[in-house]
């Protein structure tokens, strides 16, 4: 009957973890050490760190509000996707807005044919009046409609600039490259440019320009400050890392949960980071004595972490309790100590242990 590799490499380990509390040989003999590659574990000065959760936000996030009364012609983007800069995201019907224009350019033709007339006047005036024929009444009173008519032109092209302004509201463009996270309108919609309040259209964040807000308690938050650190963690088994450009910590505590929030900045280009995805956050608090071990070195069958431990009697896996990676290390917090050796390749260990067995040797003396 052909056997089965799980079923072996599951009982082996059963049988490893119940031989764990062999330290001697019961005969008191020597033995040769296995065959395996192996690296001896000492304990290593540096630095100790807390972690918690923490979650990415872009640092240029915007909800774009309705700046006029219009009704929504066309949304060309949906949520999720990425626009750049200058992007059309919401367009409006704009027949209102062209015909208070057509008003606002006809009543501007109509001030300047006034003005024109009004200044022609005026210098008529001005030239008989410089030889005494016009009395200085009837000079200031066409002086007055002259300028009433400059006046009426100037608040003519001021009206054209607002309707234009109104114009330019029924196209909105992107202020930034980002993803567009939420639309809270649908085409055809009557929006309304308020009051109470703007409406809200469209929610925009850059994608380009991204940090962490992580709450902390504040038994830490000295440790915080003073070591100004922190390393920001995601993927399986928090694999990929990077170190936090900037560490602010807030200087107030929320009074309902007694915590402080700190704020990370993140390096430009942090590939594999996006808003709102939850990381784990190693923050530096002082120095410590710890226990690593290559991450290479650790198998992890369902609950159980642990280390193939090699000495001169054998192989065993020995269960352990892992705490923050640093790298490529992990660092050790029981069920090892300061001096063993351990497997560097866990394979080759659980393959050492399967040809005991089925020699029927003893895999720990």
């Amino acid at each position: 009957m052909k056997s089965n590799p799980r079923l072996i490499a599951l009982s082996v380990a059963a049988l490893a973890l119940a031989a764990c509390g062999g330290k001697q040989p019961a005969n008191g003999g020597t033995a040769s050490p296995p065959p395996l590659a192996s690296i001896v574990v000492h304990a290593q000065q540096g630095g100790s760190e807390q972690a918690w959760d923490g979650v990415v936000e872009a640092v240029h996030q915007v909800t774009i509000t309705a700046q006029t009364n219009a009704r929504v012609t066309a949304l060309p983007h949906e949520v999720g996707d990425v626009v750049a800069r200058g992007a059309v995201l919401v367009r409006f019907s704009d027949v209102e807005q062209k015909s208070a224009r057509n008003a606002a350019q006809a009543q501007i033709a109509s001030a300047e044919a006034t003005y024109k007339d009004a200044q022609a006047s005026f210098e008529r005036i001005a030239a008989v009046y410089a030889k005494g024929y016009v009395s200085t009444a009837q000079m200031d009173q066409q002086r007055a409609a002259r300028d009433a008519a400059k006046a009426a032109l100037e608040s003519a092209r001021a009206q054209l600039g607002a309707v234009g302004q109104a114009l330019d509201y029924t196209v909105l463009r992107a202020p930034f490259a980002g993803i567009v996270t939420r639309r809270f309108v649908h085409v055809g919609e009557a929006v309304q440019a308020g009051p109470p309040s703007p409406q809200p259209l469209i929610q925009l964040q850059a994608l380009d320009d991204l940090r962490v807000n992580v709450q902390v308690p504040q038994s830490v938050v000295d440790a915080i400050r003073q070591h100004h650190s922190a390393e920001v963690r995601w993927g399986g088994d928090a694999a990929q890392a990077v170190a936090a450009s900037s560490v602010e910590v807030f200087p107030y505590a929320d009074p309902a949960t007694h915590t402080f929030n700190v704020r990370l900045g993140l390096p430009a280009g942090g590939a594999g980071l996006y808003p709102g995805m939850t990381v784990k956050v190693g923050f530096a608090t002082g120095e410590a004595t710890r226990l690593l071990v290559p991450v290479a070195a650790v198998v992890q069958r369902g609950e159980l972490v642990g280390v193939y431990v090699v000495d001169d009697h054998g192989v065993v896996l020995r269960q352990v309790r892992t705490g923050n990676r640093d790298g490529d290390q992990v660092e050790v917090l029981a069920g090892l100590d300061d001096g063993e050796r351990v497997a560097s390749d866990p394979q080759a260990a659980l393959a050492y242990l399967e040809k005991r067995h089925a020699e029927g040797a003893p895999t720990h003396e």
